[in-house]
């Protein structure tokens, strides 16, 4: 079924290496308490108002900081996972300058073509449409579900590495790798960490027309390739649907499509229950949730006000990172283009508020027409993946026919960007020098590190301030062991002198940076900086909360 088709039949129903992008100087905002009564406080010491989710009649307005940025908590537990600076959560005083950083695109992308014989139906697809990309621990091996064929199958495919991948001969469609062949929208593939039954180990959120109709039905699997029936079919959704975990709360969160024929916008519904919780009634429908904005600027060549595609989530280490596709057009313009959606990342530390404080492409289109992705980037399930020192994130992007408007939404693949380990975003000194000062915060963890780049003749050095801003002795910076190197975990250390005497007292960091850049800072309880936070799709040698 070609995806106009899907999306009249929802109509008629319904109606390393970083480079820099964006620099400026942070101006924090005051440390004092919500007003609003919480109904939970959550591991970092944001409360939640009551009732949650917020009930909303029309989307968050995402061109303002969300509330726990205006009136962040007194004091900052950090205690779960690294701290980045994407937002100003975190800091108290600096002036250093913030930068924001992309990933780069794989030289030999696309990694997985639409080469097989199954893949060609209805038009040659063999990309992520939210599918999902995980690390499968168990078995040692990099995991990709994908959409075969226009609107088709979900298929199969593993690697040893993340970039070279198999497409196996599998039984459940004998000799070929497709895993479920249902007609299909978006999909999404999760692998539930969490799960206590074996045979729920990996979850399938399948967006698909039934009775005229758009939902999505959920699948378990305890290998990812054998799914058993259907457990649970949602309320009424749009088509381009999926779905997430937020750990940090123990729920399960469905991206909704909202807006079936009219603007672009997402809904939101969240339940612990994967079976019984997402049958949503007309009476009961799920909040208005997010949607493109003024700061979301359109193209040129199609002045054409942006609306929000689609929201794919995870946890990173102590926060939910989200990859916002934005919409920006489908004029046809030049014939044959794919609509030149793009993919741009947003944080968020409740998750349910956004911070999108960088608005230029994450993931993009290519402008040269001969290319893979000439439009429609979209992101995957999962996100990105931890590996080593960097972030795998895949995307898809359909190369279009041009020259020809009948089949410009054809030509699916699936590519590779990686990024530094936590480099979404950077505080950076010059060669003059600066500082940055925390907000009050509390740990019982020992030892600091931090992701740092020293460029050659730099410093970085640490400071522990007391809850009267001063310097405490012997963790001043001048007792710090000056860092001068550019990795990603490196311990911060004091001569004669250890941390875990701060440890339950409130305390502040002041870091001193000259011609270095800080991506993020986290007190471990062991040695070897294990920051007990989220690793996304996970990754070689790690386990959930590995960070």
């Amino acid at each position: 079924m070609h995806r106009r088709e899907f999306l009249a039949l929802g109509a008629a129903a319904l109606a390393t290496n970083a480079r820099p992008m964006m620099r400026r100087t942070v101006a924090a905002s005051p440390a004092t308490e919500p007003d609003a009564a919480p109904a939970a406080r959550l591991y970092n010491g944001i409360a939640l108002p009551s009732p949650w989710p917020p009930k909303l009649t029309e989307t968050l307005d995402t061109t303002q900081p969300p509330s726990y940025l205006r009136s962040p908590p007194a004091v900052i537990p950090i205690d779960l996972g690294r701290q980045l600076f994407v937002d100003d959560f975190l800091i108290e005083k600096t002036n250093l300058a913030r930068t924001f950083h992309r990933p780069t695109p794989y030289a030999d992308n696309p990694i997985v073509r639409p080469d097989k014989p199954w893949e060609q139906l209805g038009g040659r697809m063999a990309m992520v449409f939210s599918d999902g990309v995980w690390y499968d621990a168990a078995d040692k091996q990099f995991k990709m579900w994908y959409m075969g064929g226009y609107g088709r199958s979900v298929c199969f495919a593993h690697s040893d590495n993340g970039v070279h991948w198999v497409k196996p001969k599998l039984d459940v469609q004998a000799g070929t790798n497709i895993v479920q062949s249902a007609t299909r929208d978006s999909t999404t593939v999760w692998l539930d960490r969490a799960a206590t039954d074996p045979a729920r180990r990996y979850v399938l959120f399948r967006s698909h027309s039934e009775n005229k109709q758009f939902g999505q039905s959920v699948y378990f699997s305890s290998d990812g390739n054998h799914w058993g029936g259907r457990v649970a079919r949602t309320g009424s959704t749009g088509d381009r649907t999926t779905a997430f975990y937020n750990p940090f709360r123990r729920v399960w969160v469905y991206s909704l499509r909202d807006g079936w024929g009219r603007v672009r916008g997402r809904r939101y519904w969240e339940t612990p229950d994967l079976v019984r919780g997402p049958a949503w009634e007309k009476i009961d429908q799920p909040t208005m949730w997010l949607g493109a904005d003024a700061l979301d600027a359109p193209r040129d060549d199609l002045r054409v006000a942006p609306q929000l595609y689609n929201l794919d989530c995870v946890a990173y280490e102590s926060l939910m990172l989200g990859l916002f596709t934005i919409w920006r057009g489908d004029k046809n313009l030049p014939p044959g283009r794919p609509k030149p959606n793009n993919v741009c990342v947003g944080f968020s530390r409740d998750g349910f508020h956004w911070s999108r404080p960088d608005r230029s492409a994450f993931l993009d289109v290519s402008e040269h027409q001969e290319d893979w992705n000439w439009g429609n980037v979209q992101s995957a399930g999962g996100c990105c993946l931890v590996v080593g020192d960097e972030l795998y994130f895949y995307y898809s992007g359909r190369a279009g026919s041009p020259g020809d408007g009948k089949h410009r939404d054809s030509a699916g693949s699936t590519g590779l960007a990686r990024l530094r380990r936590d480099g979404f975003a950077s505080m950076d000194g010059g060669e003059a020098g600066g500082s940055l000062t925390t907000r009050p915060l509390s740990f019982f963890g020992k030892h600091l590190f931090v992701n740092a780049d020293v460029a050659s003749g730099g410093t970085l050095t640490a400071e522990a301030l007391d809850d009267r801003g001063e310097p405490i002795e012997r963790l001043s910076a001048s007792a710090c062991v000056p860092l001068r190197e550019d990795k990603t975990k490196q311990a911060v250390m004091w001569k004669g002198a250890e941390l875990s005497a701060t440890a339950g007292r409130t305390v502040r960091f002041r870091f001193h940076l000259k011609r270095a850049r800080l991506f993020a800072f986290w007190v471990s309880r062991t040695a070897e900086g294990k920051s007990d936070g989220y690793v996304a799709a996970g990754g070689p040698g790690l386990t959930d909360r590995d960070g």
